[in-house]
């Protein structure tokens, strides 16, 4: 299972993104799917997640309200909306893919058995 993220780009704060999370070839309805990101210098840490049935999302509290996550699996594709954009968005966004159904939390990054190679964010004036 390869997982492309596309979408990034340059922006400047208070602009908004839509990242998309796509499995070519592969079918992602029986996978729960998790974007992270990695800021430089700075470890890499979960965003938000979705069930495989989209019946369920978390977010990290620092992109509450701005942020959602989507997916249309008929298109075999997750989204990340990304609004109100602030510089300490800047980071490599990745997307990932669990075979964990069900959840109450975002699981852990060990969880996630698939990932793809990121996508750019920067968030500068």
């Amino acid at each position: 299972l390869q997982l492309v993220e596309s979408g990034g780009g340059l922006v400047q704060p208070g602009d908004s993104l839509r990242l998309s999370c796509a499995a070519p070839g592969f079918t992602l309805d029986h996978y729960s799917i998790g974007w992270f990101r990695q800021a430089p210098g700075k470890e890499r840490e979960g965003v938000s997640c979705i069930t495989a049935s989209g019946g369920r999302s978390n977010y990290v509290d620092s992109v509450k309200g701005r942020f959602t996550i989507s997916r249309d699996n008929a298109k075999n594709t997750v989204y990340l909306q990304m609004n109100t954009l602030k510089p300490e968005d800047t980071a490599d966004y990745y997307c990932a893919a669990t075979p964990l159904l069900i959840f109450t939390v975002c699981p852990e990054r060990g969880a996630y058995d698939f990932w793809g190679q990121g996508t750019q964010v920067t968030v500068s004036s």
